[in-house]
């Protein structure tokens, strides 16, 4: 399982790293630290975060003005698969984005949750683009 820095962790959340950093000290998600001391958190803790992050964020009125096309970099916090085509749900900082697929796609992308993906929005299509 892909792990993220408080950096990486940070930019996926739509906030500041000294924000992460104290969402982490005060125990709001889980970290670890790797063979250097870097502070980590687990891509499946991580997703499961950022949901939460996403339903306290801001109303509406709060959201930027965008142009047509968006991307939208996150990560995958939900991948439900069913014979012929799949579900795909992203938390890109306050965002939540889902995207109807073919399976096939999923899994030549090789998404699951906890991994990083940015949504790329055209219209109404939705578009995953493995990182």
């Amino acid at each position: 399982m892909q792990s993220y820095t408080i950096g990486q962790a940070a930019r996926l959340l739509g906030v500041s790293p000294d924000t992460a950093r104290r969402w982490a000290d005060a125990g709001r998600v889980a970290t670890h630290r790797d063979e250097s001391g870097r502070r980590l958190i687990d891509g499946r803790d991580l997703a499961a975060f950022s949901i939460e992050v996403g339903q306290g964020a801001g109303s509406e009125d709060d959201a930027p003005y965008t142009s047509a096309r968006n991307a939208f970099p996150g990560i995958v916090t939900a991948v439900k698969l069913g014979d012929v085509a799949a579900q795909v749900e992203i938390q890109a900082g306050p965002h939540r984005l889902v995207s109807l697929l073919t399976r096939e796609a999923v899994e030549e992308l090789g998404l699951e949750v906890g991994m990083q993906a940015t949504a790329r929005v055209k219209s109404t299509s939705v578009h995953i683009d493995r990182v």
